[in-house]
């Protein structure tokens, strides 16, 4: 039993038609119609960070504000924008001037009137020096942001922005909770309050995340009542909580998918979807240790990494090679980059040149400093972490020592990649629709909580980035883009790995899961659970 305050009730979410120890049994003969209530319990191996959109840049952060925030606009099923909190806009002046005509039915959930002051608020926060934020870039290029009455605001660019439309997808902030607050210490980060289909209800350190669903959206209340976000950094103990009812939704590992989650049971009571993901992952490294600095070095690491059996072993084949930054399929993509072989006798020769010598005792050496460093990843993630044991013993016969340390996920974020405090990690980008990486890439994106905690610099791939971002001519930018990829490849700051598709994992008495270009998620707040399938009801006690 699951108890939740709302108000100066008590609202206890029962199992329906169970006693207590009696589980679910999904019934074979019902209607199907869409029905509010019931609540879907998700899982995390990490724990959200922060809930503010404005300061958050992990992914476990970033599923919580989409639920709880809007921005002005977003992408549909088939990845084109459309309006969210904006109603319509209009681009005049080649690109330079956006004209936003927001909607004016939108509450805070606090009751509030959302109005173009919030959109200003917003701007303001990002373009503060003394906000901690990873997404300042994204605004630079506004010259202004102009209100001119409640619900229409004209944004200035300084010159032509290719994604500035994208980026107004960002969550929205509610002006009058910040008034004389300090944003990157305001309690406001542990119990937002958004314009999102999903209101914060609470937050168990450690344990769980819960929403309840916003009647009164503008778009529509959700048919999920409650949506439960459970923090349990295993993957295997989120998979034994699937199969006991007491998680519905998880995002499998291959092995999972192909081994436990293929039994008559498991195929009877759940749908397994594959997912092409706008995601890759890597082995990073800092290039602020002397050891990263020669591009030969880490070229040899990546000749040293055996990306195709990765793919096939870890991976058992649910996920496509990749030799840079983009993803297959994406414009930016340049086919004719491969990615790098795998050759030990190449990378042998390559450290050797770079003046890596063998000792007696079977470790590198350069001037005195040994060939030793801590590969990172986060706890929960087995692949990741199959991945830094592949690379360690790879990497160990060319005489490289190599520790490998797992930690938890905020840890491992603040701790060490925010404060760029690793050697070299292994960890996932999940990218925009839009090409444009500058915040990744840039060398002027390498201070504490930025995303280029490697420390690449090219001064090359600065100047294609600022290019990239300043033409709407999609054949220019694939021209440029392609270039980047071809730069940064052959640069290797990344060993790159391999691009996974996603295995989500949902219980069959959830209905209107419909995959598209945009995968499964972008229309949750329709997914629903016919009365008669419906697991959980709530009753209100005094």
């Amino acid at each position: 039993m699951i108890k939740i305050v709302l108000g100066v009730l008590t609202a206890v979410i029962l199992i329906s038609g169970c006693s207590k120890k009696e589980s679910y049994t999904l019934k074979g003969t019902y209607t199907d119609a869409p029905a509010y209530g019931d609540m879907l319990i998700d899982t995390s191996t990490g724990e959200p960070a922060i809930l503010n959109p404005v300061l958050a840049s992990d992914s476990a952060s970033a599923a919580i504000n989409d639920l709880v925030f809007n921005g002005l606009v977003k992408f549909d099923k088939s990845l084109n924008l459309v309006g969210d909190l904006a109603d319509k806009w209009k681009i005049k002046d080649g690109g330079l001037t956006i004209i936003f005509h927001l909607k004016n039915n939108v509450k805070w959930h606090d009751g509030v009137s959302f109005t173009a002051k919030d959109v200003k608020f917003t701007y303001d926060a990002y373009m503060a020096p003394d906000t901690k934020t990873s997404y300042r870039s994204l605004f630079e290029p506004v010259k202004s942001v102009r209100i001119i009455d409640d619900f229409t605001l004209e944004v200035l660019y300084k010159k032509p922005f290719a994604p500035a439309l994208q980026y107004w997808g960002t969550g929205i902030l509610p002006a009058h909770l910040f008034a004389g607050i300090d944003i990157n210490t305001a309690s406001f980060n542990r119990t937002p309050v958004g314009t999102g289909p999903y209101i914060f209800k609470n937050w168990k350190t450690g344990r769980s995340l819960e929403l309840i669903s916003n009647k009164t959206h503008f778009d529509g209340s959700p048919y999920i009542t409650n949506y439960m976000l459970r923090i349990i950094p295993d993957q295997s103990v989120q998979f034994m909580n699937l199969q006991s009812g007491d998680a519905d939704m998880m995002e499998l590992s291959s092995d999972l998918y192909f081994t436990k989650a293929n039994t008559e049971y498991f195929n009877k009571n759940f749908n397994k979807f594959v997912v092409p993901a706008f995601l890759y992952t890597y082995i990073g490294y800092n290039q602020e240790n002397p050891i990263f600095a020669s591009v030969k070095t880490r070229q040899a690491l990546s000749y040293a990494i055996n990306t195709a059996e990765i793919i096939k072993n870890v991976r058992r084949g649910m996920a496509r090679p990749i030799s840079g930054p983009f993803i297959p399929g994406s414009y930016a993509y340049d086919e004719s980059v491969k990615p790098y072989e795998y050759n030990p006798e190449k990378a042998a020769q390559l450290l050797k040149e770079d003046g890596w010598v063998k000792g007696d005792d079977g470790f590198l050496t350069r001037q005195g400093i040994p060939f030793e460093f801590t590969l990172a990843t986060n706890q929960g993630n087995k692949e990741r972490e199959e991945i830094a044991a592949i690379a360690q013993q790879e990497f160990s016969k060319l005489g490289i020592k190599v520790h490998v340390r797992v930690l938890a996920w905020n840890i491992f974020i603040t701790d060490f990649i925010n404060k760029k405090k690793f050697d070299a990690v292994v960890m996932g980008w999940s990218l925009t629709r839009d090409p444009d990486c500058y915040d990744i890439w840039h060398s002027s994106k390498t201070n504490e909580g930025e995303f280029n905690f490697v420390g690449y610099k090219n001064r090359q791939v600065d100047r294609l980035l600022e290019d990239g971002r300043s033409t709407y001519d999609t054949e220019k930018r694939k021209v440029i883009y392609r270039k980047i990829h071809s730069l940064i490849a052959k640069d290797a700051p990344y060993t790159f790995i391999y691009s996974p598709y996603t295995l989500p994992v949902i219980h069959k008495r959830i209905h209107g899961i419909k995959p598209e270009a945009a995968g499964i998620g972008y229309n949750f707040t329709k997914w629903y659970v016919p009365s008669e399938l419906q697991k959980y009801r709530i009753a209100l006690e005094k």
